[in-house]
């Protein structure tokens, strides 16, 4: 399976993974910099430690606002990476193909394809750690504004409060962040190395004030959000995002007209490298086949016709090819029908071959009546980057009697009733071909395509 590389660039530590299937395979850390130039140093070892054959793609957490379209970072925080094309950089010195976000969006990101935000379609998210990063959700995409929505960290809880580091008074991140549970403790006295998780077992004033001076904010900020963009429920995750969950437990909703659930993301300091190396592998340049597999009359054509239905995405079937010559050329014998057939099976993949990136398509055919290395070859040429196979079967006896119901709407040239018991034979010992991720259909039960359309959605 296509693994990708998620990097996290935290104002603390840099983090890599390499990431299949939303399970980390492989992962390295570093501290992080001020200097983009020892970020970047850094970044590319950390990329040689965890790549193998198998990573297609590299995505990148950045601090501070980034234009995902054009993959530009416009300003930074603790780690500033503006001055430059960073991504292109990246790009260079690894030759993968490279996506960056904001490292707030790519933690929502994974959340939202493997933690606590799974099959949530509108979410908030804030990340506490050096800063306060945000992201939103909005019907299952990244809401972005003119290009870089979503800085949550500055909402303003106080307009008489700090600076902020963004030239505003009173963001959240003044007072919320772990930086300012630092700053919280020092003025109250307290020893830098003290943890919100102590202060909320303490019952005294020195404790709570800190605990408080700390949550409200967030609370605050919260409650703003829910109101302004009504979600499916708020995810707090980042370094210091468990502790600040505790620590709103001490500081309750009021009782609103705006309601969402508060809840602590579950994949902790993954989030970030996962979602980078999910969206990576969703952005990356490819070219999909979904290859409905299956011998003749087994309900493969059917099952097609549904999942483009469903999909959008275009047919390319062996029959529609081959069939309009077999009605114009004069009948002729089976050999003349399997010649036109691997005719009309190279044009499928001259076809994909020609179009763009981006494409998807699902392709019609018996893919066993030709040698697999038949296949892998024309795969390989059209520029295939992904397949997935549906392997669609009946019983053999059930196959033989559907195409003999068929004979008289076939065009001339298909083999006739004298082919049903080689066709029952072939249908007992057919089996798919094994290059993809498979999804099984027995077509002699209706076609569950709900669960078929999401575990191709599933697939990265």
């Amino acid at each position: 399976m296509a693994a990708a590389i998620g990097i996290d660039i935290g104002g603390t530590r840099l983090r890599a993974a390499r990431v299949s299937g939303g399970v980390i395979e492989a992962r390295a850390v570093a501290d992080s910099s001020r200097d983009p130039s020892v970020v970047m140093a850094r970044l590319l070892d950390l990329v040689a430690q965890v790549r193998d054959d198998t990573v297609r793609a590299l995505g990148i957490g950045v601090p501070g606002q980034v234009q995902a379209a054009t993959r530009r970072v416009w300003s930074g925080g603790y780690v500033d990476l503006a001055g430059f094309d960073f991504a292109a950089e990246v790009e260079s010195a690894t030759g993968l193909p490279v996506t960056i976000e904001n490292d707030a969006t790519m933690a929502l990101l994974g959340e939202a394809a493997y933690g606590a935000a799974r099959g949530q379609d509108n979410v908030v998210m804030l990340t506490i750690g050096t800063g306060i990063g945000g992201a939103v959700l909005e019907q299952g995409q990244v809401l972005r504004g003119r290009g870089s929505a979503g800085q949550l960290g500055h909402l303003c809880v106080d307009p008489n409060g700090r600076a902020c580091v963004c030239g505003r008074i009173g963001c959240v991140e003044t007072v919320s962040s772990g930086t300012a549970f630092g700053v919280h403790l020092a003025e109250a006295g307290l020893p830098a190395r003290t943890r919100a998780q102590d202060l909320l077992a303490r019952e005294d004033t020195a404790a709570r004030a800190v605990i408080q001076a700390w949550a409200a904010p967030l609370r605050a900020a919260i409650d703003s959000l829910i109101a302004t963009c009504n979600p499916d429920c708020v995810v707090i995750g980042g370094g210091a995002g468990a502790a600040a969950v505790a620590a709103l437990a001490t500081v309750p909703a009021r009782a609103s007209w705006f309601d969402a659930p508060v809840i602590a993301a579950s994949l902790g300091d993954d989030a970030g490298v996962i979602g980078s190396a999910v969206t990576a592998l969703r952005n990356r340049p490819r070219k999909r086949a979904v290859l409905v597999n299956g011998v003749p009359a087994s309900g493969k054509s059917g099952v097609a016709r549904a999942l483009s239905d469903a999909t959008g995405w275009p047919i390319l079937g062996l029959d529609t090819i081959k069939n309009p010559f077999l009605t114009v050329l004069p009948p002729g014998d089976r050999l003349f029908n399997r010649t036109l057939g691997r005719a009309s099976y190279a044009a499928i993949f001259d076809l994909v071959a020609d179009a763009p990136q981006g494409t998807t398509v699902i392709i019609d055919a018996w893919f066993g009546f030709q040698p697999l290395e038949t296949l892998t070859g024309h795969i390989a040429r059209a520029g295939l980057t992904d397949l997935a196979e549906v392997w669609c079967h009946a019983p053999a006896e059930t196959v033989g009697a559907r195409y003999a119901t068929r004979l008289g709407s076939r065009p001339a040239g298909h083999p006739g009733a004298d082919y049903v018991p080689e066709l029952i034979a072939l249908a007992q010992r057919a089996a798919p071909t094994g290059l993809a991720p498979r999804f099984d259909v027995d077509t002699g039960t209706p076609l569950d395509l709900a669960a078929l359309t999401a575990w191709l959605h599933s697939l990265p």
